[in-house]
């Protein structure tokens, strides 16, 4: 599922760069495009997360999530400094440019297939809770037979229903938060790149990969401190960290640009 993910986004990535046309003559097929690009995109985030679970287990999760998502920002800075670079130098037939897109897909793929399946525990991966019978026929509950089921794996292994997903007021405001904020943080860094590239020719392509770059690389110290800090301090304060950043940034780049 990974891998087909990972081959369909990178396709349609393609797709984009050959077919979009100037001045947004054909903005319909873009848009519908992107949106389906968003849809194979959003099966890789809970997929990769749910093999470190079967791996790694609930205990190591944090830690690993954070080493996962350092190497995953440095290795995008990596890619766009390259990118940039080839765009910069290669002005304006940057046609090239995007070969760095199936490069970093076949790495994908190879990475994905050196994780061996029966170092994942299935059912940890997605997320199963165990349900034991505590009780015997006469009501009581004998420490012995309870040890006995659980090491013969005798319980009822179920997963979470979407409807009690739904159903989870906690849970459905905190994505409607998360919602919200990637939809106020995804339209700034385009809006900055745009006022940079216009008219500036190879430079504006430049200085648009450095704004991803400088991004990137403080992504990178984030993911630690999370790691690092989240377990001994909570998660609460980290969140709203993030969520006040947006604001501050903005402000900022009124005074800059």
């Amino acid at each position: 599922l990974l891998a087909g993910a990972s081959v369909a986004t990178t396709a349609l990535t393609l797709i984009t760069a050959g077919t979009a046309q100037e001045y947004g003559t054909n903005l319909g097929l873009m848009v519908f495009v992107k949106f389906v690009q968003g849809a194979v995109t959003a099966l890789i985030p809970p997929g990769l997360n749910s093999i470190t679970q079967g791996i790694v287990g609930g205990d190591g999760m944090t830690r690993q999530v954070s080493d996962n998502e350092m190497r995953n920002h440095f290795g995008t800075a990596i890619i766009v400094l390259t990118g940039s670079l080839t765009a910069f130098f290669m002005y304006p037939d940057i046609g090239l440019l995007f070969v760095v897109s199936p490069i970093a897909c076949a790495g994908v793929l190879i990475f994905l297939s050196r994780i061996k399946p029966e170092d994942i525990d299935h059912d940890a991966a997605r997320g199963l809770t165990a349900e034991y019978n505590l009780t015997g026929e006469d009501g009581t509950a004998a420490l012995g037979d309870i040890v006995k089921d659980i090491d013969n794996d005798d319980s009822d292994k179920r997963a979470v229903s979407a409807l009690s997903l739904l159903s989870d007021r906690t849970l459905l405001t905190f994505t409607i938060i998360v919602f919200l904020f990637h939809t106020s943080n995804g339209t700034v860094l385009p809006l900055v790149m745009q006022t940079l590239a216009i008219g500036e020719g190879r430079l504006g392509i430049l200085m648009s990969g450095l704004c991803i770059i400088v991004a990137q690389v403080f992504m990178v110290g984030s993911a630690k401190i999370c790691g690092d800090y989240s377990g001994l301090y909570g998660r609460k304060t980290l969140f709203l960290v993030g969520l006040f950043s947006v604001p501050l940034r903005c402000l900022i780049l009124v005074f800059l640009t």
